[in-house]
């Protein structure tokens, strides 16, 4: 209805209607308004079509409203008894069916008034393009292109531009310009007005609850730590022993990794969480859960399980630089051993303020983007009180020339993994620090583990392990091979492939990670969302590596993350 409500006021109007001799008593001067309000009509009903989609209570309560503006505008401008029937058999199912209408409101932020200024300025300009090149035979002379999309630009705000009409098509075509300005400036102003209720806050209070989860069960997920992330919004089991933390993103409830607290109490806030989704018609998906809880939730709620990619896992008892398979690994922390580097490991309690301060301030420097990347398996903050037990591993070498942050070269932070285990949140190198500093520092962690208590280490994630080890494997078809071949391709940018290899050098076992869905049509918005929600995209994806500019040395990399010289994949 919105397109077809766009197409009346956009093109002239047909003169043999059969009602056109009624609609010719009505004011002349009506018309030209009546296109703009049928041109605005249907831009308002595109922007709703989502909503409505979705069962949106105010996207129902505004289609009511524009319905029967757009068919008063079609019968005035276009004479058409069609185009007034169409509205209002819509009008009337909308009526008959409101009870499927009663999704609240997304959370909003004003990110989308500037996003809406984007996307409105765009495709008013070309509208109004087609709107200024549609009455050929009403325009004066033949204006070139430059002049048509200068008329349109002045004819937005309201100004007379370079070109001309005859009779009251003038009339028609400033009307309908000045619409789409107003529309676009209306509803970006809006947004940007009304109040700004963030997707996620994590409070003081859902904090410590969580922590204290944490404290009881949190040995048995490695992601448990991330949940405390404070941009996550959480939803608590009836008894309080369970909750999902989650964050909204373009329409998706994006949980990350298991629920945390007693398996036994999982079912409960499983149920609270599809109770928010279902209230606010928003899509459930979960990101990287473990096996068993890609189990309860597919039992639970119906839902289905894809495997993602695998967690590498190093036990500590076990991990050895001595034997063949750990030539290249021990011949490389020697060579940067012998360079003058050395490595402390220690607690975020153990380090003085000033410390702390140095290394949060080279960490953020030596991000490689301008977004800070991670949920599913960052934390998001480096140092703070609350997180004492959080393990930080540095490099140092001192040199001639001290840089900005002394003798600091390279930082690896853990989060607690239960009372026994720690798991990689970041790893951040200067760009100037030799190469294999990376492994220098996971080697030195794994070596320090038994005198902090530490009996296993959660690597990095690798999407898709499974299929390149399957394809390494004798007898691999040729299906297996045309997807590894589509894996290399597309580790150019994600490096899909070389993080896999990068984890494999320490001989972890591997733990499956899957993503939860509730429709293979649902993927690719969850994929969407996942990469929004890990930093991937804000308004638009990040140009391949070759568009853009180079910098020199390689890019950190983190949980989730990838070794040197590459982009962070999630």
């Amino acid at each position: 209805m919105g397109l077809l409500d766009i197409a009346a006021g956009v093109f002239p109007r047909f003169r043999h209607s059969r009602v056109h001799a009624l609609a010719e008593v009505l004011p002349g001067a009506l018309g030209p308004f009546a296109a703009a309000l049928s041109l605005g009509v249907g831009v308002l009903l595109l922007l709703l079509a989502h909503g409505l989609k979705r069962g949106k209570r105010r996207a129902w309560r505004a289609a009511v409203v524009l319905l029967p503006a757009g068919a008063v505008a079609q019968f005035t401008y276009r004479h058409s008894i069609v185009g007034v029937l169409i509205p209002l058999v819509l009008l009337a199912a909308l009526l008959r069916h409101r009870g499927q209408f009663a999704a609240l409101p997304d959370p909003r932020s004003r990110w989308r008034a500037l996003a809406n200024f984007v996307l409105m300025g765009a495709g008013s300009l070309v509208l109004g393009l087609v709107i200024v090149s549609v009455h050929p035979h009403h325009m004066v002379g033949d204006p070139s292109l430059a002049d048509r999309m200068t008329h349109v630009l002045y004819g937005m705000f309201g100004i007379e531009g370079p070109v001309d009409y005859q009779g009251n098509t003038s009339w028609t075509v400033a009307f309908s310009l000045g619409a789409l300005g107003l529309l676009t400036a209306v509803t970006t102003l809006y947004l940007a007005l009304r109040p700004e209720h963030p997707a996620a806050r994590l409070t003081e209070e859902d904090e410590a609850r969580l922590r204290a989860l944490l404290a009881r069960h949190g040995g048995r997920d490695s992601l448990g730590h991330f949940a405390l992330r404070r941009d996550k919004a959480v939803v608590f089991s009836p008894s309080g022993k369970a909750a999902v933390t989650y964050r909204v993103v373009s329409g998706v409830m994006l949980a990350s990794g298991d629920p945390i607290g007693d398996v036994e109490a999982w079912p409960g806030a499983i149920e609270r969480f599809m109770d928010e989704a279902r209230i606010h018609s928003w899509t459930p998906a979960v990101m990287g859960c473990s096996e068993t809880g890609g189990e309860v939730w597919a039992r639970e709620t119906g839902l289905d399980a894809l495997e993602l990619g695998d967690e590498a896992v190093v036990d500590v008892a076990d991990f050895s630089l001595a034997g063949r398979a750990m030539r290249n690994v021990r011949q490389m922390v020697k060579r940067i051993e012998r360079a003058g580097y050395e490595t402390r490991v220690r607690r975020v309690t153990d380090l003085g303020e000033a410390e702390l301060r140095r290394i949060r301030r080279a960490a953020d420097d030596w991000r490689g983007t301008d977004t800070e990347r991670g949920f599913s398996m960052a934390l998001g903050r480096i140092g703070d009180p609350a997180d004492g037990d959080c393990l930080v591993v540095t490099a140092h070498r001192a040199g001639p020339e001290p840089g900005p942050y002394g003798d600091l070269r390279a930082v690896l932070h853990f989060v607690p993994w239960g009372a026994d285990g720690v798991s990689l949140d970041l790893m951040r190198r200067d760009r100037s620090a030799d190469p294999g500093v990376n492994e220098l520092l996971i080697v030195a962690a794994l070596q320090a583990a038994p005198r902090l208590g530490i009996r296993r280490v959660s690597l990095n994630f690798a999407m898709f392990r499974s299929a390149l080890a399957r394809c390494e494997k004798l007898g691999a078809g040729p299906v297996l091979r045309a997807w590894r071949g589509l894996l290399v391709f597309l580790s150019r940018w994600f490096q899909i492939e070389s993080l896999y290899r990068f984890n494999a050098k320490f001989r972890p076992r591997w733990e499956p990670r899957f993503v939860v869905y509730r429709a293979s049509a649902d993927l690719p918005r969850i994929g969407f969302a996942a990469i929004q929600a890990e930093g991937f995209v804000t308004l638009a994806l990040p140009l391949p590596r070759f568009l853009r500019r180079r910098t020199p040395g390689p890019r950190p990399s983190a949980h989730g993350g990838v070794p040197e010289g590459s982009v962070r994949a999630a």
